[in-house]
């Protein structure tokens, strides 16, 4: 499969998946477009100090993600890690601060960081689905091994979103994948294991997920953002 990507998407490929393989360093030069491929590379870095960092590069040709991989470390060991794609048209299209800690309890749950990167528009699963629907079906996401993992997934359509568009209408494929070809996506990574305990629970003073009360905080919290540029 590695191989057809290749010869698919050319040299911009190659360099995709010597990256989501850690065979080049992380200052290796990605070429932003080549045949009508839109390139793009974004920078993770931590967020509710959660120590956690990566890379991620995405090759974007018309609605389509043809190949996008991530790279990260320093998560929640031993743990699935729900990882997005988010744009908003009326959103700042960036990674949230601490500034945006609305209710003061020290941390950034997912909700709060929304005026920063925006709502979700592509789940990032490991098989199956890839809509927003999917965004906390957290077995189809990836489990770090000793707090790494390496993704890579081909062929995500984008979708139409409702609560993307302008003033929160809905947001059409073509409207959403030309922002994310413009630089305006951005990846957000989940799961802060708080309590060191190793498993996601409903820890203290995190408690439940103010996105779903049946799933711990601990799930749901974002740790790891990065604009694809």
């Amino acid at each position: 499969m590695k191989k057809n990507i290749k010869l698919v998407l050319g040299a911009s490929a190659a360099a995709l998946i010597a990256v989501s393989l850690g065979a080049t360093s992380a200052s290796a030069h990605v070429p932003t477009s080549v045949r009508g491929n839109a390139v793009l590379t974004a920078h993770l870095t931590e967020l509710n100090d959660s120590g956690a960092s990566g890379k991620a590069i995405a090759v974007v040709r018309g609605e389509t993600i043809r190949a996008i991989a991530i790279r990260a470390k320093g998560l929640s060991p031993d743990a699935p890690h729900a990882q997005h794609i988010h744009f908003g048209e009326d959103a700042m299209n960036e990674c949230p601060t601490l500034a945006m800690d609305t209710n003061m309890d020290g941390r950034i749950n997912t909700v709060e960081g929304t005026p920063a990167y925006g709502p979700i528009v592509v789940s990032l699963t490991t098989s199956g689905d890839t809509t927003p629907a999917s965004a906390l079906d957290v077995t189809r996401f990836p489990v770090s091994e000793n707090g790494t993992y390496k993704y890579l997934r081909t062929n995500i359509g984008f979708t139409d979103v409702p609560g993307t568009g302008y003033q929160g209408g809905d947001g059409t494929a073509a409207d959403i994948a030309e922002a994310i070809r413009d630089g305006q996506g951005v990846v957000v990574i989940h799961g802060n294991d708080y309590d060191g305990n190793g498993t996601y629970n409903l820890s203290d003073p995190e408690g439940a997920s103010e996105l779903d009360p049946t799933l711990p905080a601990e799930v749901t919290d974002p740790v790891a953002c990065g604009v694809l540029h």
